[in-house]
């Protein structure tokens, strides 16, 4: 009856955060365990007591700041001195300026709402399809979820109860391996459909770009030196990252002005609201999950299936790759983990850094897949084209992104060696 209440919801189009909450109120109720009713409010309630999770709001208010600041223009043009002269090389820029806005972001969706504005009208009318155009900055998106900081590691870290700013950390190496990937498949495009090569930029006009980015440049070395160097943990680093976009903003850029403030700070609470309580609802439902004893009975069902390592972590990415296409990111890793982090720790010996790097990277495929992708349906509304059109010139990008996946699986040496 459970399953069914669930799958009944989340099939209806409720709210996942919704479905959550009501199928735990269902369980209570057909358990019989009344009792249970008493602790509801306040395992919804602890979920968000967790420090980590002020690192969510604050990064979202960098990247608002980053937008009225007129920051991102200028990364963008920065990003143009290094590979703007390329076969297209607007696609290089695109990518290269997607890596750094991930860098502060954090935030896929909100990447791919960014730079699809700035950059798919730009690639167009310099001779690009437009649907490659879109396709590039969507793939740019998944760079956010893995280059730290990023929303989906803050989340990890919180319910593995392990260490943010080293989960950050984890992500430098398959961040950098998935944007090399990227450059290849660029590459590979750009001499197949003959893209135009970038106007080389004079020395003139290349001083003038990377001086005019240097105070933008700031905001990634505040967040990441700051944990990297044991300054500040994710949240203060968040929270000076964002001090310094608004004296970036207005005091080098003089963009940012007053009337700014108010429509910026009710995206951040409405978008903060939304993510919160998804975190708030699955603690609950995970809550009921370890009550079952769920965990030690998948891990009993795997252990007949395999005892290899590599092998469960390919179960594993199967059913994510299945579970990313119909479920929000962030609402699959809060389901997955409680599940699935006990038994590769403890019946595989997997680092839990490892497991968390690709168990994220793998649900931002589901970002830019039907039937969900709202990643792919974001950048297919700021950039007017069709989302199947998209998914043409998009999916070599897939193709890279579950190549990588495969390597970091199978080298855990890639992520975990930078801790140390």
């Amino acid at each position: 009856m459970i399953p069914l209440s669930f799958a009944v919801l989340l099939f209806s189009g409720v709210p996942i955060a919704i479905v959550l909450t009501l199928t735990t109120l269902v369980y209570i109720q057909l358990s019989g365990n009344e009792v249970l009713f008493l602790s509801y409010v306040q395992q919804l309630y602890g979920g968000l007591e967790k420090y980590g999770l002020l690192a969510i709001p604050l990064f979202m208010l960098v990247g608002e700041l980053m937008n009225e600041g007129g920051i991102t223009r200028r990364l963008i043009a920065f990003a143009g001195v290094f590979v703007g002269s390329l076969r297209g090389g607007l696609a290089y820029i695109n990518l290269l300026a997607n890596m750094l806005m991930a860098a502060i972001i954090g935030s896929a969706n909100a990447q791919i709402a960014v730079m699809g504005r700035v950059m798919v009208p730009e690639m167009a009318a310099r001779g690009y399809d437009r649907n490659y155009a879109a396709a590039v900055t969507a793939a740019g998106g998944l760079l956010s979820p893995i280059i730290p900081p990023s929303m989906l590691f803050v989340i990890f870290g919180v319910l593995a109860q392990i260490s943010i700013g080293d989960m950050f950390l984890a992500g430098i190496v398959p961040g950098l391996v998935l944007t090399l990937a990227f450059f290849i498949v660029i590459a590979v495009m750009g001499f197949f459909y003959q893209y135009p090569r970038g106007a080389e930029q004079s020395r003139h006009q290349a001083l003038a770009s990377l001086v005019g980015a240097l105070p933008s440049l700031s905001i990634p070395v505040v967040i990441v030196g700051g944990i990297a160097g044991g300054v500040a943990t994710p949240t203060e680093s968040a929270a000076l990252a964002a001090v310094t976009a608004l004296v970036v903003g207005t005091v080098f850029h003089r963009e940012f002005k007053v009337g700014h403030i108010a429509p910026m700070l009710s995206r951040l609470v409405a978008n903060t609201a939304t993510v919160l309580f998804l975190v708030a609802a699955a603690n609950v439902f995970g809550w009921i999950i370890i009550y079952e004893r769920v965990p030690q009975v998948l891990a009993t069902y795997l252990q007949t299936l395999t005892e290899n390592p590599f092998v469960f972590l390919l179960l594993v990415n199967l059913l994510l790759l299945f579970v990313g296409m119909i479920i929000d990111g962030i609402a699959a890793l809060i389901l997955i983990v409680p599940i699935l982090l006990p038994i590769a720790m403890r019946t595989y010996d997997i680092d839990p850094f490892h497991f968390g790097v690709v168990i994220c990277l793998n649900l931002t495929i589901g970002l830019l897949t039907p039937p969900v992708g709202t990643g792919l349906f974001v950048a297919a509304n700021v950039t007017d084209c069709k989302p199947m059109d998209i998914m043409r010139p998009l999916a070599p990008f897939l193709l890279a992104t579950m190549l990588v996946l495969l390597l970091i699986s199978w080298q855990p040496g890639l992520v975990v060696w930078i801790l140390g």
